[in-house]
């Protein structure tokens, strides 16, 4: 029936190496102005695309997307922890939709989902049980990628399949834009750090907590200028929010893997979450960006946005 959108970046430090108090302001507001713009539209479903960072999708069977029908969030980093409220019959319907348009996407009954999936969650709807919801996870890190174009064909299809539906649908876009955190890539990784990478599922509280204690450390650092890991690029968090705003989204189509990381960070990747939103959004129509919010915050590590954008004729 209708469609509409936010966006936003996630963080796995928001909490736990915070900027000044004005900036955590600054993002707060940002915040509140997006749910304010989810309560009016007041959605019947929630259809979120997110990545993983290593804690619930695996080099045991790494696919490029896939839809979930029923989802658990591992409460990673400290975020909610427990089932989603998975719209089991609009998860199939999606998918069915989505196939019968010539894409291959992965499909799940047991998806296990971290921080990219729960944070959005709580901080848009506040919980994890808030809407019935469709998660769609697609793969930003993990080593060889797909070209971006497929990322937005797979927005398009969700789009599409979210309008017959017959029901107001929320398309949630989440993670970073620049950005370079300490996540291993597995052909550089020492044998020990690849098995995690194959299968690192239920890690004991230590190893959690080292896990963490690690990524604040290169926060710290890097927000102290110490770190080595590559700086945020504004400029071309700007550029990407400008293409998104403009809708002429077949622009992606000519960016390459490399240029991505060379520009932003390896895990600049995971702004293909917010390609895939906006080309579902775009299945309806022209669209408009209602509020657009962008600072770069080296101590969460992150381009950190948050956007919503609506149909034109809405």
């Amino acid at each position: 029936m209708s469609v509409a959108l936010c966006a936003m970046s996630h963080s796995p430090l928001i909490g736990k190496n915070d900027p000044d108090a004005t900036v955590v302001a600054e993002v707060q507001a940002a915040f509140t102005d997006a749910r304010a713009f989810i309560d009016e539209f007041d959605p019947e479903l929630v259809i979120i695309f997110a990545p993983d960072h290593y804690n619930g999708v695996f080099y045991d069977m790494l696919p490029p997307f896939c839809i979930g029908a029923a989802a658990q969030a591992v409460g990673d980093f400290g975020t909610l922890s427990g089932p989603l409220a998975v719209d089991r019959d609009a998860a199939h319907r999606v998918a069915r939709s989505v196939l019968a348009s010539g894409l291959d996407v992965a499909f799940s009954e047991r998806m296990h989902v971290d921080h990219g999936f729960s944070q959005a969650l709580e901080f848009l709807t506040g919980s994890l049980t808030d809407r019935p919801t469709v998660p769609i996870f697609i793969n930003c890190v993990g080593e060889p990628l797909g070209p971006v174009s497929r990322v937005r064909q797979l927005g398009e299809a969700v789009g599409r399949a979210a309008l017959e539906l017959d029901r107001r649908v929320l398309l949630i876009g989440s993670g970073g834009l620049s950005h370079d955190p300490p996540v291993p890539q597995f052909q550089s990784a020492p044998e020990h750090v690849r098995e995690r990478l194959i299968d690192g599922r239920n890690p004991t509280p230590a190893q959690q907590e080292e896990r963490v204690r690690r990524v604040v450390d290169v926060a710290q650092d890097f927000s102290a200028g110490l770190a080595t890991i590559q700086p945020l690029n504004p400029r071309w968090d700007q550029d990407l929010l400008d293409v998104l705003a403009s809708g002429e989204l077949d622009q992606v189509d000519s960016w390459g893997n490399d240029w991505f990381i060379e520009n932003a960070g390896h895990s600049s990747h995971e702004v293909r979450t917010w390609i895939a939103a906006f080309a579902a959004l775009s299945a309806a129509g022209a669209y408009q960006v209602r509020s657009s919010f962008y600072r770069a915050i080296p101590e969460w590590i992150a381009g950190f946005a948050v956007a919503t954008a609506a149909p034109t004729r809405a």
